[in-house]
């Protein structure tokens, strides 16, 4: 008996008929997204251009959590 992976809600909205733009940049925003990538330059066998990226992409408050409010006090 095989064993499946349980369905991600990407893949599940993906499936589930005609997703717009919106809806993947939501889900991407409210999720999280992070892309990481190598890129090695080189000429007879010498290395000569190494480049890492890393980036991530989410809404600011996942980042940064919600803010408090500052209560000001009557003078």
């Amino acid at each position: 008996m095989k064993h499946r992976r349980p369905r991600t809600a990407l893949q599940k909205m993906l499936d589930a008929g005609d997703p717009t733009i919106l809806d993947l940049v939501d889900h991407a925003l409210s999720k999280g997204l992070v892309i990481d990538g190598e890129v090695l330059l080189g000429l007879a066998d010498v290395d000569l251009i190494y480049l890492r990226l890393s980036a991530m992409l989410c809404a600011a408050d996942r980042v940064a959590g919600p803010r408090r409010r500052r209560r000001r006090i009557a003078s």
